[in-house]
């Protein structure tokens, strides 16, 4: 047996991080889900700017909607759409077998829009609208104007995947945000059953201390605030006001693991995958670590629901000076102005690629 069969049968989600046309075309993103256990995909402009910069795959595609009229933000989002209902459709019977619960497909809002909540809200109730499919969940970032957005959404039933999230403190502030909205529902006599993922960033954390904390501490941060969170989340799941809900006919929102490739080139390529192996939570893994683990993963822990020995190794990186909640509002900064940059880039890149066609006629 695969390991990457192995940890979908311990109850996690495996999802792939990355899209681009070829990818779907080829019949690659179907062999990930027969032969990888694959059951779900997340985007981000990043990955949708590497793609089309680096192959012409999508050429035609933006040629046509040149021709429409379509330029800038949104022919990118025309284009992008395209490859979102594709792999959305590709991941449906999934979505059908887990009556809602996987087979998701995520894109994400104008990174731009992180700290304009109504523009976010708009956004995300039109992009929503246009791919037309059910397994598709808006991302909105869960910064403090990103909030509101979440509750609003979630109100409207649009599905909603909750990124930039670090802390334990940012995840329940998330999760707050998804329960309000299901509650606002459920008070307005409509279906509570609104999909959901709360996505919380790993290697990034090791990445911020790597010259600050002892070697023997290191590449551990990311593992004990995923202990730290996971404690949080099997708490919040098992609350008395999330099982009113659940009694009204909810879902809960799961969580996701996310910048789980490891950055490390001492470390092990599949370190977060094993260490976040956890019942009813999704980790979003890129090509290259699903591919390693699928190759040379081993024995498989599951995570301790009580958060093992997280808060332990959490005070010795206290004790070494890191402070968790100043670095944690510092990296959801950070995540969000490296969005905006992805994002200028990926606008840039459209820019030059509809001027060369445009030029070649």
């Amino acid at each position: 047996m695969k390991a990457t069969q192995a940890l979908h049968d311990l109850g996690q989600s495996l999802w792939l991080d990355n899209i681009t046309r070829s990818l779907v075309a080829t019949g690659t993103l179907r062999r990930y889900v027969s032969e990888l256990s694959v059951t779900g995909l997340t985007s981000n402009p990043t990955i949708f700017d590497e793609a089309i910069k680096k192959s012409s795959d999508y050429d035609a595609s933006i040629r046509k909607k040149l021709k429409e009229g379509g330029s800038g933000e949104d022919l990118f989002f025309e284009v992008a759409i395209e490859d979102i209902a594709a792999a959305a459709d590709i991941f449906d019977p999934t979505h059908d077998k887990t009556l809602g619960v996987d087979g998701w497909v995520s894109l994400e809002v104008s990174p731009l829009l992180a700290h304009d909540t109504k523009a976010t809200i708009a956004m995300t109730k039109d992009l929503h609208a246009r791919v037309g499919r059910r397994n598709v969940l808006i991302k909105i970032p869960g910064t403090k104007e990103g909030l509101p957005a979440i509750e609003e959404a979630i109100f409207a039933g649009v599905p909603v995947n909750v990124t930039l999230l670090f802390s334990r403190e940012q995840y329940l502030a998330a999760a707050e945000a998804y329960i309000r909205g299901i509650e606002r529902r459920i008070d307005a006599g409509l279906n509570p059953c609104v999909g959901s993922v709360a996505s919380v960033f790993m290697s990034r954390w090791d990445v911020a201390v790597k010259d600050k904390a002892p070697d023997a501490l290191r590449d551990q941060l990311g593992i004990a605030i995923g202990k730290r969170i996971y404690k949080a989340y099997c708490e919040l799941l098992t609350s008395p006001r999330w099982m009113r809900a659940y009694n009204a006919g909810a879902r809960p929102q799961r969580l996701l693991w996310a910048s789980t490739g490891t950055k490390d080139p001492k470390a092990s390529d599949i370190l977060y995958i094993k260490a976040l192996a956890a019942p009813f939570t999704v980790n979003t893994m890129p090509e290259g670590t699903l591919k390693a683990f699928a190759d040379h993963g081993d024995a498989i822990a599951i995570m301790p629901a009580d958060g093992g020995d997280g808060e332990e190794m959490l005070a010795r990186f206290a004790k070494a000076g890191v402070d968790i909640d100043e670095l944690a509002a510092g990296l959801q900064d950070e995540g969000a102005k490296s969005f905006v940059k992805s994002w200028k880039d990926l606008m840039q890149v459209i820019a030059s690629k509809s001027a060369m066609l445009e030029k070649a006629g």
